[in-house]
């Protein structure tokens, strides 16, 4: 029986495309494992709501851009595959770019051109070519989701953790405030906000997964 065929018989949400959800999240995580999409990991967690409408605009263009890559993947020839690609990114990205302006325009001036650089996204085109261009739609929508959430994930743990403790708020509420820290003599850390801390913050979680997954450090290149 061909791969097409097993995913046809399979049920919406059997073993095998449950994980296409959940390996992403740890195992094969694209920031952690991977080492992809650091760029944006830098750049748009000072602050929480950037880093969570960023995962959600993710999420939305990698899900969709894997559904309609699968549906044309048996009409796309070879030779321009990569031309079609970026063109199917390029226009969710500027639908959901002109979403954001329409609807959360301070948040989208905020993320500046980092909402345009999901084109350029290497964790996106991988997943078309490794996964999108040979199954099926509803395997590639998870696979797609699946990703981008782990993607998020990361800049969603490392925005709240700076911006907890370099501007002591959550999502900008004050929290430090409001626990009554700095009457303990806490102050804000600054450097929580520059971008050397975001590296050394991914770094951290790098070395937490590591240490508790010790498969990840058997399974790197030497």
């Amino acid at each position: 029986m061909s791969q097409t065929e097993q995913q046809e018989k399979e049920p919406l949400f059997s073993f095998r495309n449950v994980k296409l959800l959940t390996t992403p999240l740890d195992d094969e995580n694209p920031i952690t494992v991977l080492v992809l999409g650091i760029c944006s990991a830098l750049a748009v967690t000072v602050m929480l709501q950037p880093a969570v409408v960023l995962t959600i605009s993710v999420i939305c263009v990698m899900g969709l851009a894997n559904v309609i890559v699968s549906l044309l993947r048996n009409t796309i020839p070879s030779r321009i595959r990569i031309i079609v690609q970026l063109v199917v990114i390029a226009s969710l990205v500027i639908l959901v770019d002109q979403i954001l302006k329409a609807f959360l325009y301070d948040v989208s001036r905020q993320l500046s051109v980092f909402v345009g650089l999901i084109i350029t996204n290497c964790i996106i085109m991988g997943r078309l070519e490794a996964f999108a261009l040979s199954n099926k739609v509803w395997p590639s929508f998870l696979d797609g989701v699946g990703n981008a959430a782990g993607y998020g994930i990361i800049l969603v743990i490392v925005a709240f953790i700076r911006e907890l403790f370099g501007s002591g708020t959550v999502y900008g509420y004050p929290v430090m405030e409001r626990l009554g820290v700095y009457e303990l003599g806490y102050e804000d850390n600054g450097f929580m906000i520059l971008p050397p801390m975001a590296l050394i913050t991914v770094g951290v979680i790098i070395w937490v997964q590591r240490a508790r997954n010790r498969k990840l450090i058997e399974s790197s290149p030497s």
